[in-house]
């Protein structure tokens, strides 16, 4: 019996040094892309995979966006979806975008919002 107790101690301890290394390297990983990203400074609106406009994120401004389906704010280096004809509503639920690769998609709309930065075209994180 005591070998067995022992045993699943060694189990437990073990247990405990796997998930600790793995919450330290996600940790690491978490900090990596927090202090990477950049801030972008283009918005660049696309309609069915194709782009038809980009703002810059440095000028305030309310911009119509596909004949009137959705409103897209510009205000303080963020951009932001105020309002959309879709029914779920997800893209004016997605907040507020700044850094290069943060995306607002409206998909019935098949509408999205991209930031860009100055150094796009690079190999992102994920890649």
């Amino acid at each position: 019996m005591n070998g067995m107790k022992e045993n699943n101690k060694r189990h437990t301890i073990l247990d405990v040094m796997v998930i600790s290394s793995i919450a330290f390297v996600a940790l690491i990983a978490l900090l990596i892309v927090f202090l990477t990203r950049e801030a972008g400074s283009l918005a660049v609106v696309e309609i069915d995979g194709e782009k038809v406009c980009e703002y810059s994120l440095s000028e305030n401004g309310t911009f119509i966006l596909n004949g009137g389906t959705n409103t897209l704010v510009i205000e303080n280096g963020e951009a932001y979806m105020i309002n959309s004809s879709c029914p779920d509503h997800t893209c004016e639920n997605t907040g507020r975008v700044r850094y290069v690769g943060q995306t607002i998609i409206c998909l019935p709309n098949r509408l999205s919002v991209t930031i860009k930065g100055e150094s796009d075209g690079g190999v992102d994180f994920v890649s």
